[in-house]
């Protein structure tokens, strides 16, 4: 099987998240789309991450009905801090009849030669790269690369956050499903 990996924080899930796996998985040569949560992205900061679990379900909510896509808590269990080159090795290891590619935006691959053993990741693996405004690509480092253009959504998981602090509603940001149940349970009110 041929499997797209879409790495994140997911800090919320949101419809950009959703519409770029939902183009990957319908216009690209993949059988399924893999969400794997990042329990923590060493490039960021994880004050405010939501509990990896509670993040994980909230993308099995939004994908409930979607054959295609599937949410992995694959690095929930493996050393942290959560580094690409380790899931997939790890990945390739357990799943040998799988083939991997990893998605990514075209502003976090102008960044790729900073990711640990990031010659490894582009010899032995694919990447679909979809477009964002203003980050061309221009060094492939050798990688083999699928660029797409992918409807694009402005919507940031910060810009979701700060909503929900300011008590202003996320209705149309993120399926209603997961906009209910952050509201329900009072997530990212602290």
């Amino acid at each position: 099987m041929r499997v797209g990996l879409y790495f994140g924080s997911f800090n919320p899930i949101h419809n950009g998240h959703l519409i770029i796996a939902n183009h990957v998985a319908e216009n690209c040569a993949v059988d399924a789309v893999w969400f794997i949560v990042s329990p923590h992205n060493p490039l960021k900061e994880s004050q405010s991450l939501l509990n990896e679990y509670h993040r994980l379900h909230l993308i099995k909510l939004a994908i409930k009905d979607c054959t295609k896509l599937h949410a992995s808590d694959i690095e929930f269990h493996l050393p942290r801090p959560s580094y690409t080159i380790d899931t997939l090795t790890y990945l390739s290891e357990k799943f040998p009849q799988h083939q991997f590619s990893i998605i990514i935006g075209s502003d976090s691959f102008q960044n790729i030669h900073r990711w640990k053993n990031y010659k490894q990741l582009v010899s032995d693996y694919s990447f679909i790269v979809y477009n964002r405004p203003s980050f061309t690509i221009t060094e492939t480092y050798g990688a083999k690369l699928q660029i797409l253009d992918a409807p694009m959504l402005d919507i940031s998981a910060t810009f979701i956050r700060q909503q929900i602090k300011a008590g202003k509603s996320i209705r149309f940001l993120c399926p209603d499903v997961v906009s209910d149940y952050i509201q329900a349970n009072r997530y990212y009110l602290s």
